[in-house]
């Protein structure tokens, strides 16, 4: 029970967990739900950065609960109290006090002292994440130029760019290789000090080190780092007396030969309501891009995945349905795939395809494109070189025929429509037609490596 300062506060977080945990049971499943959710205990939470500290009785769950679930459990938290903004998991204080949760908002005016800063930890290493290195991070066409300028950032030799700003959507493992910089340069640099710092976080503290005074201290501090990581840059959009401050910053530590790593969802160019002198500073260096994993790298990512969880054998029509199903970034990706292993590792059931559609039926929902049949024929037309209207034609042509057999395949693997539905829109083609071009196209596939190799490159085409 969280001590909010009344029973009642203390009661409404209780509350609200009872509602997430009971969500959750019906989600995962009981037996996921009674090993691994229903022991976790709301702890502190952090008004001015809205982190929400969860626990567990080990550290081996939290370690379980938080690589498989963290990110289901702060969406749900900011559900239902929008204030949280994110969530830690962590095994529960063994001291008796510190196991009875509470918040760490101030009291004003109180006469204890206000807590230290986050940028003021103890250490070199400041937040981060030892697990996120660059052995872990799966590399492709899609994101090689990023993690070859991370590499020579984190290197021992001065980088011939500073500073470096990786770009990239949500999930795609700019957070990843942010961590993955920082702990190469440890390595090489026992010394350095180092500092992982969310923008927001960045923003909150420097807003906090005003109040208290303490500003020029915490400039100083900034500063003192050999090398500063600054995650979402974006969130300090529209935020003038921090972006003055970061600007400041950046100035000092690229001045002074120190190293500079920011990433954000968007181009520099592209940051409405940022200072030009900021977005300057920004540009200056290297701004390497990642795009979306595209279905190699993303079956590169299931495989890898599946080797270091030593789990036992994936079939391979999953590890392609999950390539070809999730595709809006790697960390669903990623979790999509953590889920199914532990409920076919906990249930004892064998991983197949219908378990994956079974219980990641409202994750591949959410990632289905709506492709049409219209679409898939256009394709397959433009690939082939044949006219639109041979889809629908009589004619029994090789080069025609080939092309409009591949099309109904494709037909059936990307939309829902059934057979009959396929065939109407083949020029009224009975059903029987479509089946027997489905299966065909599926032997082809096993047999001709040109043809799988012209199936796989329009499936890329038309799921990018």
């Amino acid at each position: 029970m969280i001590d909010m300062g009344d029973s009642n506060g203390a009661a409404d977080w209780a509350a609200d967990w009872n509602e997430i945990s009971e969500g959750l049971r019906k989600d995962l499943g009981a037996q996921i739900h009674t090993q691994w959710i229903r022991p976790i205990r709301p702890g502190s939470f952090e008004p001015g950065s809205g982190m929400l500290n969860l626990h567990l009785p080990s550290e081996f769950s939290a370690n379980w609960v938080r690589e498989r679930f963290a990110d289901r459990l702060a969406l749900a938290w900011k559900i239902v109290r929008p204030e949280v903004r994110s969530v830690t998991i962590a095994a529960a204080p063994r001291d008796a006090d510190a196991t009875r949760p509470r918040t760490t908002s101030p009291v004003p005016h109180a006469p204890a002292p206000a807590p230290r800063p986050a940028l003021a930890d103890s250490g070199n290493r400041i937040s981060l994440d030892a697990s996120q290195v660059f052995a872990g991070f799966i590399t492709g066409q899609s994101n090689v130029l990023a993690y070859n300028a991370a590499q020579r950032m984190a290197a021992i030799e001065k980088p011939l760019f500073s500073p470096l700003y990786l770009k990239a959507a949500t999930g795609q493992g700019k957070t990843h290789l942010l961590h993955a910089i920082g702990n190469a340069f440890a390595e090489v640099n026992p010394g350095a000090r180092i500092c992982y710092c969310p923008a927001e976080k960045f923003m909150n503290d420097f807003v906090s080190a005003i109040q208290r005074g303490d500003s020029m201290a915490f400039k100083a501090r900034l500063r003192g780092f050999d090398m500063l990581l600054v995650d979402d840059i974006q969130f300090i959009i529209g935020k003038n007396s921090t972006q003055e401050e970061f600007l400041h910053t950046i100035d000092a530590i690229l001045g002074s030969g120190k190293r500079l790593v920011v990433t954000s969802d968007r181009a520099p160019q592209a940051l409405d309501g940022v200072d030009q002198r900021l977005l300057s500073r920004l540009a200056m260096g290297l701004v390497a891009d990642i795009q979306p994993a595209d279905i190699e790298l993303r079956r590169a990512i299931i495989g890898a995945r599946i080797a270091t969880m030593r789990m036992g054998e994936v079939p391979e029509e999953v590890i392609e349905f999950l390539a070809r199903t999730i595709s809006r970034n790697v960390r669903e990706l990623v979790g999509g795939l953590n889920k199914l292993m532990a409920y076919a590792q906990i249930t004892g059931q064998k991983v197949t395809l219908p378990l994956a559609e079974e219980q990641l039926s409202d994750l591949l929902s959410a990632n289905r494109r709506r492709i049409t049949i219209d679409e898939i024929q256009r394709a397959v037309c433009q690939f082939y070189k044949v006219d639109r209207s041979e889809m629908s034609s009589k004619r029994r042509a090789r080069a025609v025929v080939r092309p409009r057999q591949v099309a109904m395949y494709l037909a059936k693997v990307l939309t829902p429509r059934s057979y009959p539905e396929i065939g109407r829109k083949f020029g009224g083609r009975d059903h029987s037609t479509v089946i027997h071009a489905v299966r065909l196209i599926e032997d082809l596939r096993t047999r001709d490596a040109d043809m799988d190799g012209d199936v796989r490159a329009l499936l890329q085409q038309l799921e990018s």
